[in-house]
């Protein structure tokens, strides 16, 4: 029998159950424990996350990262999200994949309650069905075509509906929680339940003891026998709210089982400003108590009691109580699946109700503010520009022994949780503070002629003139992890080139970032765009930052590989600028110089070793093994402690190899260096399109020939002839700085600079031209002449 499902009905614990209850049980050697759950399971596609889940409730969670932390949790799914779009039967999809949420998180050992509509709808679908069933043959022939079409789509009352749908809905549930080992048990109540104190008490008792025995209780209003609602004194105080329908049922739950998290699902995403669909309608990413005066409400779902109106009351209701509270969007395909299960990671899904108000903006008030700041920025002359630039330029060396007083709190917080790359990475020291300073200075020189320069003028037809003119892209979001010095850099390429800017920084450089935004604010202030420049310091993360489509127009990721790689996944319609890899190659020919050689190795493996232009495969043509050039290659990285990989064809040539490299694809980020044999220079070639990442490519040799052959057809960002591969860079390539090296085939590529920052538009004068004009039998034609471009003063 233990290995059997079984189901059975049971009378109320102790005899103390008013509201109807029924369970379904599955063998407990099926159950799992959580104190048993140590690794992510394999069987859903939703992982198992192992997190501390003890808390005291009193108080609401003030932030969406505190919602991991939630034990106790009622998810209440709405009409909408349980019905189909015809409003007769449920949208099983969704369903089961709403209760596999349910169970993912239930086996991770927290308590999960559902609140569920369906059961008029459920019943609708099985009334219909059964009336049409039950007529005979003889009486659907004699009523008539006409009638007989009425009949297919009879009028049904509500509660006939719910009675006849509520053991369906159950049994269904049943199934779907049968399949994860979960035992499920129904209660329905009215709001009497609530209003008379032994039932409440009872409710209460039974409740508890369900989530005690690991059961997930589904509620729903006894739809059968419920009064219409009633005006009632409804949230008067904490203690006081009616149960008109599932929104205030799911609330008045959440606070008597003292929950942590109530999530509201519905057919929106969230809550707007105003009605959905409308123009200017906004999502409210978190809604604080005494917001409701800045939205507009309209009107309820298709289907079910509430509205939005409704959900709100409830939420602030709930939250009052102290339950956290998250109205999000249950019936989008590409969400439905993991709606749930993402807003207790808490990820940015829906609107999240909140009792603490941030001390700043939000990240959304943020990007408008840059946006607007931007559009100022742009407007100011080059000179202007520049002058802000140069200020800053000033600051960093006026203010030196605050930014390194700030930097050196860094460096003692990470000390022990940053490898060395990285806290070599997060170091400011003088000297690359006086660098940056120069850099600045070059970026203000070489933006005089940058944003409105004219690019094309043509003569479309007389007085009829069209010019392509450089603007800026927009907003900017840069993501950038210890590295504090590409604060001042990107702020001044941003500026330069007119464009808003949102700044996301790693938390390890978080004093050092302060005080150089803090900085930059004061340069842009001279001429009153102060704005255009933002440090994003609320808990945002990087994937919902990624999600602001329409406030950011350009992402540009500074780290790791692997942040790159995270952040190109998580964009969503937003273009992304870099490289994910910086899997650097040079090839050593045949005919190579043994100083230069051994020269520029040293310099592009041991210089910056963390660096993504860093030397990471090094190719040997086959006729230089065992010659001294080789020797001293291996003599002087041996000499600077390179860890080396043989590549296969190297390990084939020697009789004790060093470990062989588990790949050829491999950025290593630190004095370790692969070396592989080819036999030519085309071979080199085909290695590098194969395993390089289109970064920086290098050849070494003496013969032109070769050279130029090499430089042609490596398919690369940069391409170099004798010169180490840490030249790939804003500053050396004298762009002044860069925001980050681009592998991409379109817009930029390489380094990126101030030019990288910049579109176009296109500006066409006329004089009352319309198109009818130019027809076969009009009265102008079409000139196209290429016209000169002004020369603008740089000076």
């Amino acid at each position: 029998m233990l290995n059997q499902v079984y189901r059975c009905g049971f009378q109320p614990f102790n005899q103390r159950l008013l509201p109807w209850v029924q369970c379904t049980a599955v063998s407990r050697s099926h159950r799992v424990q959580p104190s048993a759950i140590r690794h992510v399971r394999s069987w859903s596609n939703i992982p198992f996350i192992t997190v501390p889940l003890s808390r005291t409730h009193g108080k609401s969670f003030a932030h969406r990262s505190e919602l991991k932390h939630a034990k106790r949790i009622v998810v209440k799914l709405g009409s909408a999200v349980v019905t189909r779009g015809d409003e007769c039967g449920l949208a099983l999809g969704r369903l089961a994949s709403i209760v596999e949420q349910v169970s993912v998180l239930q086996n991770q050992g927290r308590e999960m309650m559902l609140v569920t509509s369906g059961a008029v709808a459920f019943g609708k679908q099985r009334l219909r069905h059964e009336i049409l069933l039950s007529q005979s043959v003889r009486q659907a022939l004699h009523s008539g075509q006409n009638q007989l079409k009425e009949m297919a789509i009879p009028v049904l009352e509500a509660r006939a509906c719910a009675a006849a749908g509520q053991s369906g809905l159950m049994a269904l549930y049943e199934a779907m929680f049968t399949q994860y080992s979960i035992c499920a048990a129904q209660i329905l109540v009215t709001n009497l339940d609530f209003h008379d104190e032994q039932k409440r008490r009872n409710l209460n008792g039974t409740l508890h003891e369900l989530l005690r025995m690991n059961i997930v209780p589904i509620i729903n209003t006894n739809d059968a026998v419920v009064p219409p609602a009633e005006p009632n004194s409804d949230l008067q105080g904490v203690n006081v709210i009616s149960v008109k329908d599932n929104d205030s049922l799911a609330a008045r739950l959440a606070v008597e089982m003292k929950t942590d998290l109530l999530i509201v699902l519905s057919d929106v995403e969230g809550l707007f400003d105003s009605p959905p669909g409308s123009d200017d309608a906004k999502l409210i990413d978190i809604f604080y108590p005494g917001d409701q005066q800045s939205v507009t409400f309209g009107t309820k779902s298709r289907v079910g009691m509430g509205g939005m109106e409704a959900k709100v009351k409830a939420a602030l209701w709930a939250l009052q109580g102290g339950t956290s509270v998250v109205i999000a969007n249950g019936t989008h395909p590409k969400v439905s699946g993991h709606v749930i299960t993402d807003i207790v990671e808490g990820k940015k899904v829906g609107t999240f109700f909140s009792e603490v108000k941030p001390a700043g903006p939000t990240v959304e008030q943020q990007g408008e503010m840059a946006r607007s700041g931007g559009r100022t920025l742009a407007t100011l002359e080059p000179e202007q520009r520049a002058e802000i630039i140069h200020h800053l330029a000033d600051l960093l060396t006026d203010q030196r022994d605050e930014i390194l007083l700030a930097n050196k709190k860094d460096m003692e917080e990470a000390e022990g949780r940053l490898a060395a790359p990285l806290l070599k990475r997060l170091s400011l020291s003088t000297s690359k503070l006086n660098s940056l300073a120069i850099g600045l200075r070059q970026i203000a020189s070489s933006s005089q002629d940058s944003v409105g320069r004219v690019l094309r003028r043509t003569r479309i037809a007389k007085n009829l003139e069209l010019e392509q003119v450089t603007v800026p892209i927009g907003v900017l979001l840069v993501i950038f992890e210890s590295r504090p010095d590409c604060l001042p850099q990107v702020a001044a390429l941003a500026i330069a080139s007119g464009n808003g800017l949102l700044l996301k920084g790693g938390k390890e450089a978080a004093h050092s970032n302060r005080i150089l935004h803090l900085l930059t604010q004061e340069a842009l202030s001279i001429h009153g765009v102060k704005e255009a420049v933002q440090l994003v310091n609320t808990r945002e993360e990087v994937e919902d930052l990624c999600r602001l489509d329409k406030m950011i127009d350009l992402i540009i990721p500074r780290g790791s590989s692997q942040l790159v790689r995270d952040i190109q996944k998580a964009a969503k319609g937003i273009p992304v600028m870099g490289h994910s890899e910086g899997i650097c190659h040079m090839y050593v020919d045949s005919e190579a110089s043994v100083d230069k050689a051994t020269r520029l190795v040293r310099d592009s493996k041991c210089e910056y070793p963390a660096a993504c232009n860093a030397l990471e495969t090094l190719l040997i043509h086959r006729d230089l093994l065992r010659t001294p050039l080789f020797d001293q290659i291996i003599d002087m990285l041996r000499v600077e402690q390179v860890k080396i990989h043989a590549g296969p064809k190297f390990a084939s040539y020697l009789t004790f190899s060093p470990s062989e490299v588990k790949s050829l694809r491999t950025e290593y980020g630190d004095l370790e260096l692969c070396i592989e044999v080819v036999d030519n220079v085309q071979e080199a070639i085909d290695h590098i399109h194969k395993y390089g990442s289109s970064h920086t490519d290098v050849i070494i040799t003496e013969n032109e020939k070769t050279a130029e052959f090499f430089l042609h057809h490596v398919d690369s960002a940069c391409v170099f002839w004798n010169a180490s591969t840490r030249f790939s860079d804003g500053y050396r390539f004298g762009l002044g700085a860069e925001v980050g090296i681009s592998t991409s085939r379109i817009h930029a590529r390489g380094p990126v600079g101030l030019e990288g920052l910049l579109t176009t538009k296109w500006l066409l004068r006329g004089q009352d031209h319309v198109v009818s004009d130019f027809s076969e039998h009009g009265s102008l034609k079409y000139l196209h002449e290429n016209l000169p471009i002004p020369q603008r003063n740089t000076n």
